[in-house]
């Protein structure tokens, strides 16, 4: 009787653990924009979408950079990027940041 108690409270928390895992993987986002600003004081860039909208993202040191000789310091505007953001409390933060067309895939 006493392990079934056990086994059962283990399936809970696992289950518990999962729904929790679950919305922090979920918050990763993919974006196609062209840079439209740049803030190096804060960090953070603003990107203009496809659709129209405009995005910041901010840059910690963790974000890693591709294509883009010099990194955050390369970043300008007209410059065409796809983004891999996760989404914070504070807003997006780019894990990765590219030049468009890389394809995808090659981390």
């Amino acid at each position: 009787m006493l392990s079934r108690r056990i086994a059962s409270t283990l399936v809970v928390a696992a289950f518990a653990l999962g729904a929790v895992a679950l919305p922090a993987q979920a918050a990763l986002r993919h974006i196609d924009g062209t840079v439209v600003s740049k803030n190096a004081a804060n960090h953070s860039f603003r990107i203009k979408t496809q659709s129209g909208n405009q995005i910041r993202i901010k840059v910690n040191g963790s974000t890693q950079f591709q294509r883009i000789p010099g990194g955050f310091g390369g970043l300008h505007k007209g410059l065409r990027i796809e983004v891999e953001a996760n989404g914070t409390t504070s807003g997006l933060v780019a894990t990765h940041v590219e030049t468009g067309g890389g394809g995808g895939g090659s981390r």
